[in-house]
């Protein structure tokens, strides 16, 4: 995955962070999908096809989980399809599908100065309570780089 800037890039591409605990996160990078703000369908529906979403992940998982405070995966949104999916007979949330890549769990801590949406502020977690929310290309490459190693090569030879 190239991480660097690029002449003629798609400059409607735009980069979403999706608040998920990592237990949940984990379940939508093995099916393929982003599940936002408990099942709602418009925070899917603000994404387009092509866009990027990082997950951060403040829990290990749902209520009773371990703090976390974590960048967790990282994708990019394959179609225009916002669908339902029926887990249960009284929860059908809505889903959309995402390819994920290869990356590892990065803290937050060490990322806080250098993010536009964090830097200064004592109460930088209240941005987060959202569920949903757009950040900035070099945010995101500033998440995407330390997630991958700050490797800016990654397979598939995808240019961000």
């Amino acid at each position: 995955m190239r991480l660097e800037q690029t002449t003629g890039e798609n400059e409607s591409v735009k980069y979403w962070i999706g608040v998920v605990s990592a237990s949940h996160v984990r379940r939508g990078v093995e099916g393929g999908f982003a599940q936002l703000c408990h099942g709602k369908s418009a925070p899917l529906r603000k994404m387009n096809a092509g866009d990027w979403l990082i997950y951060y992940s403040p829990r290990t998982d749902y209520a009773n989980g371990e703090p976390l405070q974590a960048f967790t995966a990282i994708g990019r949104v394959e179609d225009d399809i916002v669908y339902s999916y029926r887990m249960s007979e009284h929860f059908v949330p809505f889903r959309r599908n995402i390819r994920y890549y290869p990356c590892r769990e990065t803290k937050i801590g060490g990322l806080l100065d250098r993010l536009s949406f964090t830097r200064g502020n004592r109460n930088w977690g209240y941005r987060f309570r959202t569920g949903h929310f757009e950040i900035g290309k070099e945010d995101f490459l500033t998440i995407a780089r330390s997630m991958l190693n700050g490797d800016p090569e990654e397979p598939d030879g995808l240019t961000i």
